[in-house]
Order: C-alpha cells, then structure tokens, then sequence
C-alpha cells in the first residue's frame, strides 16, 4: 500500500480530494487526475482546418505562438506584410488559405527576432478570426 503522505508531487489535492470522498486512496486519486482529466491541447482553427496544435506553444501578450514543427504548412503562403515590434522586431506574415477561403495576413512570426524575444524564432501566432482552441 503507498503511504499518502509520501506523495511528494500534489499532497495538497490529495488531501483535498480525500476529504470530500472523491477518491478513496492513492490509486483512485492517480487514476482521476490522470485518466478521467481532459486533455487541453492548443489549437488554431479557421474554417474547419486544424492549422496548428501543440503543447508547447509560448503564450506572449496574449497571442499562442506556436512552433514551428506545430504548424500545417499545406494552410499557409508567403505574405509580402512586415510590420516592427520595438522589443520582438520585424514580423513576417502568411496567409492563410482553406479550400476557396482566404484569410490575409491571419499569421505572423519573427524569423529573426531580437535577443528579447529569441525563444519565439520562427513560432507563429494568430488573428483575424482564426480561433485558438483551449
């Protein structure tokens, strides 16, 4: 049998849990929290298409910039748009395209980002109506 009070990774839920009879023990507690959870995976979705997922995107003023291996480049163009961040620097733009549907600009990402904001080289955000699923 697992002493509950070993449990070093959430004793505080455990406790929590235990108490208001949700689970019985150790191993009911491990199977809730881990087998009955909803999985959250970011998403970014325009027009039915799955454009992005991952669980390793960077959440920077508000935007999921997500990374590079993340995205389904099938979805997405070159655009000729760049605009200047002051403390990211010039940001790069796709558009994004779903069957007929066009979407300009929908996407951007800083291919070469000032030491700032590195950790997102080559992630890419979203807007104008594409829609990050939480």
């Amino acid at each position: 049998m697992i002493d509950r009070h070993k449990i070093t990774a959430t004793p505080f839920l455990l406790e929590i849990f235990l108490q208001l009879d949700i689970v019985n023990d150790i191993h009911s507690y491990i199977h809730f929290r881990f087998f009955n959870r909803r999985c959250v995976i970011p998403q970014a979705k325009w027009q039915g298409a799955v454009l992005a997922d991952s669980d390793a995107t960077i959440i920077i003023e508000g935007n999921h910039y997500f990374p590079p291996d993340s995205v389904d480049r099938q979805y997405f163009q070159e655009s000729n748009t760049h605009t200047t961040c002051p403390w990211k620097g010039e940001a790069s733009y796709f558009t994004i395209k779903v069957g007929d549907q066009v979407n300009p600009d929908a996407a951007w990402y800083y291919p070469a980002p000032k030491e700032a904001a590195a950790e997102i080289k080559d992630y890419v955000a979203f807007w104008k109506g594409v829609e990050i699923a939480v």
